[in-house]
């Protein structure tokens, strides 16, 4: 039996004064109500993985006209070719059932995802995408010369955005919780979703307990593929819900790209230390896409070795650029990016996970990483850094949860909320700089070492 809230706001658990060489400002902290706190609850009988993906380039997208839930766009060749390549990553993986917007970008890109599996494909209007009424067909800037404050207000505060007497995001949210008991329901370990940017976002925030403030924080791309997991409890009831990876691009999450449509001016680059020098080389690779500014690494052996490679790979290739301009990173160690002592004292080893920590473990941990999340943002925010200045900070796995969490400002129930692989990389944009709100472009990002060989739709 599952039953999930239609309205479930997220309520303040208290007020924070932020202090940092940047201009004062309050920041509010949420409290997330895990699954197991939800008042009215829902239950699933065995472990569930959910896939979200969004369809491929439509030919609104190219043209940068809003969509909503209007009908009249396709897939462009690259949406096709998007679409392709997602099918490609996922190909090894046994959906057993595929949930799809009936929209035709959307149905296009399902199918050419599905590809000959014979499970069922379930067309569910629900999934379309957004409301937005008198805004959809317009470009752009002729929403803004058209509806002026409306469309201000549309890309400023879009929890409280009202167009034809509608709040366009307060309605999503409640359909996409509306969405899950069906989704859920169905007698299936894994299930492929295809649908929509900002239907998956309030798909994936509803799961995990965000309310309509968070619209726009989670990005997602065009065919990125996010991953959440649902865990029965013994006592029956609501799941734990773990979002596994977030917005799977098919090309590299650091090629670029807009956060909510704006540039980001800043970003800070989780890496998580790879086993070995293998790994660490890998991402070293990868980040080959990025200028990097500087690297803030934990105090440990492991850490230090990884930003060490990035650091000399990053130099050796400016030297070989076209300007052959050398390109110094400048790289430090902090302290709060340690969590080993706080898990020596609890007698745990550093693939602990949240839940497993006792209560004194966890509050020293979380502590330590407020401490780090408000050291890194006065580094990025110092009026000698430059615009579009890139930060690399490397340590262990629960320490990047814990700073994903701050930067969504939420408190330390939510880090069960978040999972992270040894050599992984999450992406933390600052469209309007770091003062303000970060956008998370993605989580425990892994196709550099391999690892869509794994099917994502196994136990993780």
């Amino acid at each position: 039996m599952i039953s999930l809230p239609l309205t479930t706001p997220i309520l303040p658990s208290r007020c924070l004064l932020h202090k940092t060489r940047r201009q004062n400002s309050t920041r509010r902290r949420l409290l997330i109500r895990s699954s197991s706190s939800l008042q009215d609850q829902f239950t699933v009988e065995t472990t569930k993985r959910v896939v979200l993906v969004r369809h491929g380039q439509s030919t609104w997208n190219e043209e940068g006209r809003i969509q909503g839930s209007s009908d009249f766009s396709v897939l462009t060749k690259k949406g096709e070719s998007q679409a392709e390549i997602s099918r490609q990553m996922l190909i090894d993986d046994s959906f057993d059932v595929c949930f799809t917007s009936p929209l035709k970008r959307s149905k296009k890109t399902a199918e050419i995802i599905w590809g000959s599996r014979e499970s069922e494909m379930i067309f569910d209007y629900d999934l379309r995408e957004i409301d937005l009424y008198s805004f959809q067909g317009l470009l752009k800037k002729e929403g803004k010369e058209k509806f002026g404050e409306a469309f201000k207000q549309w890309q400023e505060d879009p929890a409280n955005f009202i167009i034809d007497g509608h709040y366009p995001v307060r309605e999503l949210w409640s359909r996409a919780r509306s969405c899950w008991p069906g989704i859920l329901a169905h007698e299936s370990k894994s299930v492929l979703v295809v649908a929509h940017n900002a239907v998956n976002q309030a798909l994936l925030a509803t799961a995990i307990g965000l309310g309509t403030e968070y619209f726009r924080s989670l990005l997602q791309s065009n065919c990125g593929v996010s991953v959440l997991d649902f865990i029965p409890r013994a006592d029956g009831g609501s799941p734990h819900v773990c979002l596994n990876r977030l917005n799977q691009t098919p090309n590299s999450p650091l090629a670029g790209g807009s956060s909510g449509g704006r540039k980001a001016s800043k970003q800070i680059i989780l890496v998580c230390h790879g086993q070995g020098n293998n790994e660490s080389q890998k991402t070293a690779e990868l980040l080959l896409d990025l200028r990097v500014s500087s690297i803030v690494c934990s105090p440990k052996t492991a850490s230090i070795e990884s930003s060490g490679v990035i650091s000399r790979v990053q130099e050796a290739a400016g030297c070989l650029g076209v300007d052959n301009v050398p390109h110094y990173v400048k790289t430090k160690q902090m302290n709060e990016l340690d969590v080993e002592s706080v898990l020596r004292k609890s007698n745990k080893d550093n693939d602990v996970i949240a839940s497993q920590l006792d209560e004194e473990a966890f509050s020293a941990l979380w502590n330590r990483s407020e401490k780090a999340w408000e050291s890194l943002l006065d580094e990025l925010s110092d009026e000698k850094s430059n615009p579009g200045e890139i930060m690399v900070v490397v340590g262990p796995a629960m320490t990047h949860i814990s700073l994903i969490a701050q930067c969504l400002n939420l408190t330390k129930e939510a880090l069960g909320l978040f999972h992270l692989d040894a050599g992984s990389i999450s992406v933390i944009d600052f469209p309007d700089g770091p003062s303000s709100k970060g956008v998370i472009r993605c989580t425990n990002y892994t196709a550099h070492l391999g690892r869509w060989s794994i099917p994502i739709t196994k136990p993780a």
